[in-house]
């Protein structure tokens, strides 16, 4: 540990420079504390692949606060593997007094926490006894569910009484700044934003975490898990149809999608005309839709589809070898385990090469497929499988597909209107064609101009939306409108431009680009 020493002060700051202060108890405390609040972190998923930080100030009641020593993480490191030597000890206006010594390879050079500037800040600013820097999903997410959104606003809720000056009946408001390249580039944004804030105990960064400050560490700790319970409230809560931001916490919208919380398209010909700006008599020419909770309960694909698929692989498999659609099947397989070995991809096992006995190559590719299908991967080897097996139960009546209960009447309306309506699914177009030729509802395929699958790419991907609509011929992409159930899907294709429906567990959200 390489210790600096430092003069100049006098008083309590100059006693705690001081060679047996930094070496002494408060400061060892100080120190295992932080290694052991990271530890902690690591679990929560806050620090997790080297992210997030923390500092402490070393207390000690002789020692007026803002001349209190300040103890640091360091940067770059693993934060659950931290040991006590590892932290940084700095005065109370932020002078180095103590680094740790360089550990042998494969372990970085030491380097102070990235945050501490911002950590200054809230020293400065706020009179803070410990910040915590977070990098907790739950505050990335609800950073992104309104990129527009310069604060976080929830009320009514009880986890509310953990944060300083607030209580159940209060709205706590924290402000959003906006995410740089480099953590030191977001000092002044955030001294800007505590300055603006005064009540404020806590400021997100979107798309990145966020800075928590309190009295002491306790409180400082009590207040980030008020947060991101509070933060991950109000993804659940969005997720349901339901505003955070309002005492009651009731819809989003002033209308509901049809027969119940079921994350259907419920009279969507008729929302889509009402809800958004089409009711002024303009519609879009293209529509195009997702199929699992959108047009087609989830439990239709987890509890029927993928189970069928998996029970009879093997089967299907074994009676089809020889088939030239089969070998094909296999030869997509087989490159895709090949580089899923690569990557070591959890359940990847090699496939014999094919002189090898067909039953042995059956064995591996059913063992493959069934940690693909447990997995959900979105991997066009296992979709166009899938759609052959599914193909065959539908030929044989044993599977028929299921739509919710509106969905041909949609169609019919869409339909009559002119409107083309495609369908985007991460399922192959096979298996897309079976389910609306084979429904419950009938063929309703004359209704559907074309279908696209996971060939023109991700449906979490921007440039995914951006083939399909060169595809379409539309002249602008507003003129599409996609709906879905899912946000990541909803925020890729409003980035290419395209008018959206997202909706979620029974409730409707427009959003125009």
């Amino acid at each position: 540990m390489a210790t600096l020493a430092v003069n100049g002060g006098g008083g309590a700051a100059a006693a705690t420079h001081t060679q047996a202060y930094l070496e002494g108890r408060a400061v060892k405390e100080t120190r295992v504390l932080i290694s052991e609040l990271c530890r902690h972190f690591y679990t929560l998923g806050w620090v997790s692949g080297t992210g997030g930080s923390i500092t402490i100030k070393v207390h000690d009641d002789s020692i007026p606060k803002p001349q209190q020593l300040i103890l640091m993480s360091p940067s770059g490191v693993q934060k659950e593997r931290m040991e006590p030597e590892d932290m940084y000890v700095l005065s109370g206006n932020g002078t180095m007094l103590s680094s740790p010594s360089p550990k042998p390879y494969p372990h970085k050079p030491p380097k102070c926490s990235d945050c501490a500037p911002l950590f200054m800040k809230a020293y400065e600013k706020r009179d803070a006894g410990a910040v915590i820097h977070s990098h907790g999903i739950e505050s990335c997410l609800v950073t992104m569910i309104n990129p527009m959104s310069k604060e976080f606003r929830i009320t009514h809720m009880e986890m509310i009484k953990g944060i300083k000056g607030h209580g159940y009946y209060d709205e706590l408001v924290v402000p959003i700044i906006e995410n740089t390249a480099y953590e030191n580039e977001l000092t002044d944004s955030l001294a800007k934003a505590i300055d603006a804030y005064p009540k404020a105990t806590a400021v997100l960064v979107r798309n990145h975490g966020i800075y928590v400050w309190g009295d002491s560490w306790i409180n400082a700790k009590t207040q980030a898990e008020c947060y991101h319970y509070l933060f991950d409230a109000a993804i659940k809560l969005h997720q349901l149809g339901l505003d955070w931001s309002t005492p009651n916490h009731g819809p989003t919208r002033n209308f509901k999608l049809g027969l119940g919380s079921n994350g259907n398209v419920n009279t969507s010909a008729k929302a889509v005309t009402e809800g958004s700006d089409y009711g002024s008599g303009l519609f879009p020419r293209c529509i195009v839709l997702d199929i699992e909770g959108t047009t087609t309960p989830i439990s239709f694909v987890s509890e029927v589809l993928f189970p069928y698929a998996r029970d009879n692989v093997g089967k299907h498999l074994s009676v089809t070898y020889d088939t030239a659609e089969t070998q094909d099947d296999i030869k997509l397989l087989r490159s895709q385990v090949e580089d899923d070995l690569k990557q070591g991809v959890a359940g990847a096992v090699p496939i014999p090469p094919g002189d090898a006995g067909k039953e042995e190559v059956i064995a591996a590719l059913v063992a493959n497929v069934d940690a693909m299908i447990k997995a959900d991967r979105k991997i066009t080897a296992l979709k166009q499988l899938q759609g052959h097996i599914w193909r065959t139960g539908f030929e044989s009546n044993e599977l028929e597909g299921e739509v919710f209960d509106d969905v041909p009447e949609a169609l019919e309306k869409w339909h009559s209107l002119g409107t083309k309506v495609y369908i985007y699914s991460s399922g192959s177009r096979l298996a897309q064609r079976l389910i609306f030729g084979n429904s419950n509802y009938g063929d309703l395929r004359k209704y559907l101009s074309g279908f696209f699958d996971t060939a023109v790419g991700n449906k979490r991907e921007t440039p995914s939306y951006v083939e399909i609509t060169n595809s379409l011929g539309v002249d602008k992409p507003s003129e599409i409108l996609f709906v879905t159930d899912v946000y990541q899907e909803a925020t890729a294709a409003k980035a290419a431009g395209k008018e959206l429906f997202v909706i979620l567990d029974g409730w409707m959200q427009v959003h125009s680009h």
